[in-house]
């Protein structure tokens, strides 16, 4: 055969060997990322949203009615 048939054929093959190392990497990233999310707990799990306080209207208030300076909240109705 000749040589520089030889050369593009051995070219070609270690062409076709790169991208398959290419795609092999890139599965094993994707079932370690997997494994990594499903093995770590939720970091949003322990983050808990404050109560945001309403100043116009009291809406927020962690006191009763019946306290001093308490007061029921305010329920909004459409007309």
């Amino acid at each position: 055969m000749h040589p520089e048939i030889l050369r593009e054929l051995s070219a070609q093959r270690g062409r076709e060997m790169r991208a398959r190392a290419r795609q092999a990497k890139l599965a094993r990233m994707a079932i370690w990322a997997g494994r990594r999310r499903r093995n770590l707990p939720d970091e949003a799990d322990g983050f808990v949203v404050p109560a945001i306080p309403d100043y116009v209207d009291g809406s927020f208030r962690t006191g009763s009615a019946g306290e001093p300076g308490g007061r029921a909240p305010v329920t909004h109705h459409a007309a």
